[in-house]
């Protein structure tokens, strides 16, 4: 047994067994297929417009946060006039900043 063994109290003779054995880490991982996530102002041609709401709604979570880009789908530069759009909103009191 070393000095930094005894130090920490790590026994060589432990029973905890360090061992990856039979469990559920060593089975094959089924690999997820998800599908890409497309912009939909891009693909619609849609306008960001901060005076509509109902919009605006679908970006936000129940407490009133942000998306982010990698659940809502859009592309970066929509995000940007998005989380903008919703700031503008909530500031003249369009959109809730919070939810009780």
């Amino acid at each position: 047994m070393s000095d930094r063994d005894k130090r920490y109290g790590n026994d060589s003779n432990d029973s905890r067994s360090r061992d990856t054995g039979g469990g559920p880490s060593s089975r094959p991982r089924q690999r997820l297929y998800t599908r890409k996530k497309i912009c939909r102002f891009c693909a619609k041609k849609a306008t960001i417009d901060y005076k509509d709401p109902a919009t605006l709604r679908r970006f936000t979570t129940e407490m009133g946060k942000i998306l982010p880009r990698r659940i809502t789908g859009t592309c970066a530069k929509h995000q940007r006039q998005l989380a903008k759009a919703i700031k503008r909103a909530r500031a003249i009191a369009l959109l809730p900043y919070t939810t009780k």
